[in-house]
């Protein structure tokens, strides 16, 4: 398991770096991503994007159990498995928008209301280098739309409402 980035580290705020698809087929880019997965579910989370663990790249997965309500327009995604998204852009596609609480393993412990765009359409690439195009809705939108903000360098607290903290 790679070791979690929290706050206050600074490297949370920095914009990430686009990786390109040679970098992304070496062997050492491929570790990276299987460590990712585990990673992510140590803490029980849900997604996990890679300044969480030290690396300021545009990379991040989903866990399987936020891939539903989504249609593929090119590419491959298998709701039965995690999802590895590189070099994202999101855009919406509608004015719909949904609150709801979301936390981060990056900031423990801590929880707030989350105004979230509840359609979307996303550009990026799958792990080996494939173009991936789906439209994401609901929780899996939400998910996208957090992971996505994290390789911005903002953090779900920046945009929450009513943020509290728990033992």
């Amino acid at each position: 398991m790679l070791p979690l980035v929290t706050l206050p580290a600074e490297s949370l705020r920095q914009q990430s770096a686009d990786i390109d698809r040679s970098v992304l087929a070496s062997a050492e880019m491929q570790q990276f991503i299987d460590e990712m997965i585990p990673t992510m579910y140590g803490d029980d989370g849900i997604g996990l994007a890679a300044p969480q663990v030290g690396r300021n790249i545009r990379i991040f997965t989903i866990g399987k159990e936020a891939i539903k309500d989504f249609t593929v327009i090119q590419g491959t995604i298998d709701a039965a498995h995690d999802l590895v998204v590189v070099n994202p852009i999101w855009y919406k596609l509608s004015r719909k928008t949904t609150i709801d609480t979301e936390g981060c393993l990056s900031v423990p412990k801590t929880f707030g209301k989350v105004k979230r765009s509840r359609d979307i359409h996303v550009e990026a690439l799958d792990r080996h280098g494939n173009t991936l195009s789906f439209d994401a809705h609901n929780y899996f939108a939400r998910v996208v739309q957090h992971e996505v903000d994290h390789l911005n360098g903002i953090l779900f607290i920046d945009r929450a409402k009513g943020v509290y903290t728990v033992d």
